[in-house]
């Protein structure tokens, strides 16, 4: 059972980490696609900590959809498998017949806080290519 533990452990990781790279790459493309913006900002007088503030908000935004909609639909399956028992494992080798669920609150809680604060914290690092952006460049690029 230890070793069932850990596997599920590095999945998760491995999971979250698949997440926050694909934020990472997301906020890169918004920022290129917001370049025009920046400079705008920038030239009025926005500093630079206020138009990062901008992108990981819209970031958490991004993030906080995607955990809902996952939490909704693994959810969603999870009633499915405890009422129905739908999802069929092969006795012989499993040693059960239905693949077991258990539901815990402080599971879930711990995975999407842990997820939301880790995704978040990978994404401080991109915006500070928002400080490099001149307002007179960013002004002419399109």
């Amino acid at each position: 059972l230890s070793l069932q533990d850990m596997n599920v452990i590095i999945i998760i990781a491995l999971m979250v980490m698949v997440a926050g790279i694909t934020m990472i790459s997301t906020l890169l493309i918004l920022i290129l696609e917001k370049t025009n913006m920046i400079g705008t900002l920038k030239a009025l007088g926005a500093k630079n900590r206020s138009v990062r503030k901008i992108f990981i908000y819209n970031a958490v935004y991004i993030i906080g959809k995607g955990l809902l909609w996952g939490n909704l639909i693994a959810l969603g399956l999870c009633m499915l498998q405890i009422k129905t028992g739908i999802f069929k494992l092969n006795q012989e080798s499993y040693y059960v017949s239905e693949v077991p669920v258990n539901l815990q609150l402080s599971h879930f809680l711990v995975i999407n806080g842990g997820t939301l604060i880790f995704c978040t914290l990978m994404l401080i690092i991109p915006t500070y290519i928002i400080t490099k952006i001149s307002p007179v460049k960013a002004i002419r690029f399109s």
